[in-house]
């Protein structure tokens, strides 16, 4: 568990901080966009008051505390998990991933009233309409770990 503790707290922190910085340093909230290796990597600020793409954004305050609610039961619900039987520490990895990212995103929804997204990659020829941010791809990669790495290994067998 130890593992997972360092990881939820290296992400919350790399998450909070990259945050910090564009938002409050860089003035990307009252810029809007500021091209870094055009089209490659971008800063777009967008505020999300959804889950991925905006999806069921509100703005309610309802909304914005279900979103809180649900993070924090899944962070919660991940822990009990992990924590009442033996995993593989890629395993921890992973959990700890998810729930520094959701723990950064709750974060957010707190002190702005929705999650702050900045990071845009594009191509050439496509040009990318959404944001993510450092919690985003830590609750991706977690996630996808997750998923990959729990289990016994072994398919069962119907019929």
């Amino acid at each position: 568990m130890r593992l997972l503790g360092w990881t939820s707290a290296t992400i919350l922190m790399l998450d909070q901080v990259s945050k910090y910085y564009v938002v409050h340093w860089l003035g990307l909230d009252r810029v809007g966009a500021i091209d870094v290796a055009p089209p490659w990597l971008n800063l777009r600020m967008a505020w999300n008051r959804g889950v991925n793409f905006g999806l069921f954004a509100g703005d309610d305050t309802i909304t914005r505390w279900v979103l809180i609610g649900v993070a924090l039961a899944i962070s919660a619900w991940v822990l009990v998990w992990i924590g009442r039987a033996p995993h593989q520490r890629r395993v921890h990895l992973a959990a700890g991933l998810l729930v520094g990212g959701a723990l950064g995103n709750v974060i957010d929804r707190l002190a702005y009233g929705a999650v702050a997204d900045f990071l845009n990659m594009s191509l050439p020829f496509w040009q990318n309409p959404y944001s993510f941010n450092v919690a985003d791809i830590a609750i991706f990669a977690g996630a996808a770990g997750l998923v990959l790495f729990t289990g016994d290994g072994q398919t069962k067998r119907q019929g």
